[in-house]
């Protein structure tokens, strides 16, 4: 039997995905599963003993149970903090899905589940011919959204979801991330928000760096398969 799995996006860069997606690990774990994270394009990396670490990459394998190897989580780890497509030709590397199938596949094998976390919004692209929705497609995943609460966060929630779907995605669910604590209006903006996106609301993160802290705040009830 394969791996279940998700593909996590967000509406905009600072959504607070990865946070979202640690949880998430955190929660699938307190299921009993085998719950392991992939990043993979992370740009913005630094140079280490080990080779090139990316913060985003490296919280999702800290969340993954059992620990996954970092080149399978980040296959493609890229130093600028820049967009990936063009944090790849500055490196001169050439980033293609072959790898990345194939590091999901390695992940697979050891687990029941598979997260994958995307890179900013859902079209921000990942290549100059390759979007976030051809890695989705190929992988057959379901998408969760990740909101981040703040100013705008109406409009870029509704033309991510319509993007998801029009792309032929199914959008699971959404995760409200409250990145701005200051946020007027935020309760008001999330009931809105839940009268109006397509999809179920898995939970509501407080600003909370800690995943653990936060898993419990999770439904993944409608990620399981089947």
């Amino acid at each position: 039997m394969s791996a279940a799995g998700v593909f996590v996006t967000g509406t905009d860069t600072g959504a607070g995905k990865t946070t979202a997606s640690a949880a998430l690990l955190h929660a699938l774990r307190a299921r009993g599963l085998r719950a392991v994270g992939m990043k993979p394009l992370a740009s913005g990396c630094e140079r280490t003993g080990e080779g090139w670490r990316n913060d985003d990459a490296l919280a999702l394998q800290a969340a993954s149970d059992p620990r996954p190897a970092y080149d399978d989580v980040n296959p493609f780890a890229l130093p600028l903090p820049v967009a990936p497509e063009f944090a790849a030709r500055d490196a001169g590397i050439e980033v293609a899905l072959p790898p990345i199938l194939a590091a999901h596949a390695r992940l697979a094998a050891q687990a029941d589940f598979v997260l994958v976390e995307g890179v900013g919004g859902w079209l921000a692209p990942l290549t100059a011919t390759l979007d976030q929705i051809d890695l989705v497609r190929a992988l057959d995943l379901p998408v969760v959204l990740v909101v981040g609460l703040r100013l705008g966060c109406l409009n870029h929630a509704r033309l991510s979801a319509r993007a998801i779907e029009a792309d032929g995605a199914r959008l699971a669910g959404w995760i409200a991330s409250e990145v701005d604590p200051d946020m007027d209006r935020r309760d008001q903006n999330f009931d809105a928000l839940r009268l109006r996106l397509p999809a179920p609301c898995l939970g509501r993160l407080p600003w909370e760096p800690d995943a653990v802290a936060l898993a419990p705040r999770l439904c993944t009830d409608r990620l399981m398969p089947g």
